[in-house]
């Protein structure tokens, strides 16, 4: 009778190891398996109003539609989440799961540095044969190896410009500018050599510092001078157009990797076409954007940009490094 007892016994063991086993196998299904709902969050620096966030909810809206709800993005505007650069550390560390990101990834991947060296491209086709040829699958490549971040999909920026409560014309109007740069050492070194006095501050303290006389001025693109309400505390845009750029759209590789193929087919494909939106949004955006500074009392100021363009030759050329360099020229030689 023990004996049948013991039988018994064991046999109920292996059904409920057996049991536990189903119940393991079952844990490693991919993410967005049936009944599982995936969230990631999206933190930029933009506001609610700029075209980059409209083009973030617009991709949000389009991955829940193709992924019948099973992947949600939560966009967190106005550096909610952190800094651009915390929010990358963010993404690194599985906190945060996409940003929008540009050259601030040349601390990881120095090839980043050639979205946006000053005077490096000639008007906005360059820029766009750059990111879309060769040379921007090379960026696209380093910053997947080294800054562990899938682009998307970018947007381009309308050139960067100076603005300041004095009129800026050429250098020599430099001397003693206070001015805040991104943490972008290219910029910094940039700025130094063209007679100015750079220093690094988030996005989100600007306006304080520009309130509070801390810095004399910024250099931004005209929707994110607008965005940000810059026309409260600057009188004037200098014109100085000394970066032409794009930015991207980026997501964790891991985060992307966990997804089912179909997935990130979905994914890829919600990229795409809010590739084409964001584009119809900068074209009718930008130009509305300097009127829009002009209603507010700015003055736009003409300046000697190749002036500005010499001044800064120099740190261009020493901040580069070898490989850099050779990207550079590229990119110089890709003009039409």
């Amino acid at each position: 009778m023990k004996k049948v007892i013991g039988l018994l016994m064991g046999l109920s063991l292996i059904f409920v190891l057996a049991a536990c086993g189903g119940d393991d196998s079952s844990g490693e299904q991919s993410s967005g398996s049936d009944g599982e709902t995936i969230t990631w969050k999206l933190g930029h620096l933009s506001n609610e109003n700029h075209q980059w966030h409209k083009t973030a909810v617009k991709f949000s809206e389009l991955v829940s539609e193709k992924t019948d709800g099973k992947l949600q993005i939560e966009v967190y505007p106005n550096e909610q989440l952190g800094s651009e650069t915390e929010v990358l550390n963010g993404i690194e560390a599985g906190t945060v799961d996409m940003t929008i990101s540009g050259e601030t990834m040349q601390n990881w991947a120095p090839e980043a540095a050639l979205m946006a060296v000053p005077y490096a491209f000639k008007n906005e086709e360059h820029v766009k044969s750059v990111v879309e040829g060769e040379i921007g699958k090379e960026i696209e490549s380093a910053i997947k190896e080294k800054v562990g971040v899938t682009p998307l999909y970018y947007h381009l920026r309308a050139p960067r410009n100076l603005t300041s409560n004095e009129p800026i014309k050429s250098p020599s109007d430099l001397e003693g500018f206070k001015m805040r740069v991104p943490n972008v050492p290219l910029f910094m070194d940039s700025w130094k050599e063209a007679g100015a006095r750079p220093q690094v501050m988030d996005f989100s303290e600007v306006f304080t510092g520009l309130q509070q006389g801390v810095i004399d001025g910024q250099e931004n693109p005209v929707d994110l001078i607008h965005s940000a309400s810059f026309f409260e505390v600057q009188d004037y845009v200098n014109k100085t157009e000394h970066v032409r750029s794009w930015i991207y759209v980026v997501v964790g590789n891991e985060q992307l990797n966990s997804l089912s193929e179909d997935m990130q087919t979905a994914v890829k494909e919600a990229a795409k076409e809010a590739q084409a939106y964001g584009m119809d949004l900068y074209k009718t955006e930008t130009d509305g954007y300097v009127q829009k500074l002009k209603d507010k009392g700015m003055e736009f100021v003409e300046v000697d940009q190749e002036a500005f363009a010499e001044a800064m030759k120099p740190a261009v050329q020493n901040s580069l490094s070898e490989e850099q360099l050779a990207l550079y020229e590229k990119i110089l030689n890709a003009a039409k």
